[in-house]
């Protein structure tokens, strides 16, 4: 097994009796699984490629038991596609997935955002305006304007309260990240997205519920536009 590639499983501070408690074959297959999709979101591995399982194996130093379990994994997030007598490939995104994943974000977190300005605490909000100001300081990091702008609208999940909310836009954030043509890439569209963050936090502030939907719903139609080139 590579430690580079695992090192937990080769820490020496670990006993052969610990490995086998706190390392089972499941937990092997999940960092698998987390593993390759870092390496789908790093484009590692292409949209639309092929994964080639026997070299994965021996890439990772593991056998092709937890790397199909992990594959098994990405599958039902899709992020992976299993055809039949051919392997796995990783999930191309074609304009149709892209317009049917911004509709249902949209949707979901303009009603997120309707029950934040209606309920949410003072420090909640306290937090979400944190996570803007940092956008502020990070319009010319891509990298990290990505990371803050996925925490922001995961922390306004958090703060709607409705964990099955927040489970099915993890999942549609996964497929977002297949996009070849993220809306984010286009030139001056993350400007464009933190005046839309700002308007969406003020109308927070305001408790305006309402408002907040509108521009939420607004925010995610306008990346829509910027990802497809309409």
């Amino acid at each position: 097994m590579r430690p580079d590639l695992f090192p937990s499983l080769t820490d020496s501070t670990v006993t052969a009796d610990d490995t086998a408690t706190l390392f089972s074959p499941r937990a092997l297959y999940q960092q698998v699984a987390e593993k390759l999709r870092e390496q789908i979101f790093n484009r590692e591995l292409e949209p639309g490629s092929w994964i080639d399982e026997q070299k994965l194996a021996v890439d990772y130093g593991i056998s092709r038991t937890p790397l199909r379990e992990a594959l098994k994994v990405l599958a039902v997030e899709g992020l992976v596609t299993m055809k039949v007598r051919r392997g796995a490939y990783v999930t191309e995104m074609s304009v149709a997935d892209v317009n049917q994943v911004y509709h249902l974000l949209g949707l979901l977190e303009s009603d997120a955002a309707a029950q934040v300005a209606r309920k949410a605490s003072d420090a909640q909000l306290a937090e979400l305006q944190a996570l803007h100001d940092r956008l502020e300081s990070q319009t010319g990091q891509r990298d990290a304007f990505f990371r803050t702008n996925e925490q922001f609208h995961m922390a306004l999940l958090a703060a709607a309260g409705n964990r099955w909310t927040i489970q099915i836009v993890d999942d549609l954030r996964k497929m977002m990240k297949l996009n070849r043509h993220h809306s984010l890439f286009k030139q001056g569209r993350i400007e464009e997205s933190l005046a839309e963050h700002r308007e969406v936090v003020a109308a927070l502030q305001r408790r305006d519920a309402p408002g907040a939907a509108a521009l939420m719903q607004r925010h995610f139609s306008n990346g829509l536009a910027a990802a497809t080139g309409n």
